[in-house]
């Protein structure tokens, strides 16, 4: 099979395509969880819990199969890694009950701060530049994300105080697991750096199925297998793998700022499936949460801290 060289006109084609198409896989998340948590038959912890479990077998097969140079790890990054998989279990606990609480378009939507998080961080951390149009950016994205959240509107009957904390937990942990991603040092392999981190995310989150009744999976109809396989494959797997496909052909901020798209694969979907709709207020919310994070990935600006690391 003919390679693509990276910078010409077919790569930024193949490229784009890509991750409009991993875009349009990772938006179908909210689609399947909210299919599989329908009848209250499972809860958010347990979804989680065997999401990663399912994630961390496909991705050490995978790994096994695919990497000579096995799945060591060095002792010195063992914290990173740890990091990356406590905030990425978490991190699914929080995104299943946005997804119950929020909705699936909102949900996605309020990932897309995440990059806000990540520059403030790494500032303080790294001590990266922070400009006045990154400033300018935060402040949009921090704007956009409240009237997606719901803030202002909280004298509706259908916002609670849960899914507002819901709505600023999931960016966070979504930075959390980015800024992980981005202290760990190079030399891995995205599958074997995958197999740990959803590893230890099941591993941290297997004493919480206690709480839940059964270490065992719930009873539910033969449909919600398929859903989440779908939720697992679609979504998870194979999203993964298109997307680092398509980091070989463009840059990162390009790619970062395509990947934009899956919030309109989210509304769409939401639309179109589950009868989902947003107020004037909340596709405000959107317009402005993405136009600020275009600006972040602006010719000029930094894109080292906010460089996407695939999870979903």
């Amino acid at each position: 099979m003919p390679t693509v060289k990276p910078g010409t006109i077919q790569a930024t084609i193949t490229g784009t395509i890509a991750v409009l198409l991993a875009a349009a896989c990772w938006a179908l998340s909210g689609i399947f969880v909210k299919l599989i948590m329908v009848d209250d038959q499972v809860s958010s912890l347990t979804l989680a819990f065997w999401r990663d479990t399912a994630a961390f077998v496909v991705f050490l097969i995978l790994a096994v199969g695919t990497e000579c140079k096995g799945l060591a790890i060095r002792r010195s990054d063992w914290p990173v890694i740890a990091g990356m998989g406590v905030s990425l279990g978490v991190f699914h606990v929080a995104l299943n009950l946005g997804f119950r609480l929020n909705g699936a378009a909102i949900t996605t939507i309020q990932q897309a701060a995440m990059p806000a998080i990540v520059l403030v961080v790494a500032r303080m951390v790294w001590k990266e530049p922070l400009t006045g149009l990154k400033i300018f950016s935060l402040i949009i994205i921090a704007m956009g994300t409240v009237l997606v959240s719901g803030l202002i509107s909280a004298g509706a009957p259908e916002v609670s105080v849960a899914s507002i904390a819901v709505g600023f937990l999931v960016p966070a942990l979504y930075a959390g697991w980015s800024l992980f991603g981005k202290s760990l040092r190079s030399g891995y392999s995205a599958v074997v750096t995958l197999a740990w981190a959803f590893g230890i995310a099941a591993l941290i989150l297997l004493p919480c199925q206690l709480f839940t009744g059964s270490l065992l999976p719930p009873p539910v109809p033969a449909i919600a297998y398929l859903w989440f396989g779908g939720l697992i494959g679609i979504s998870t797997v194979f999203a993964f793998f298109v997307f680092t496909f398509a980091l070989g052909r463009l840059e990162a901020g390009i790619a970062s700022i395509l990947a934009m798209s899956e919030i309109a694969f989210a509304v769409f979907y939401a639309h179109l499936f589950l009868g989902e709709t947003l107020a004037l207020i909340e596709i405000a919310g959107a317009l402005v949460v993405v136009a600020g994070v275009i600006l972040l990935l602006a010719p000029g600006v930094s894109t080292k801290a906010i460089r996407p690391y695939p999870h979903r």
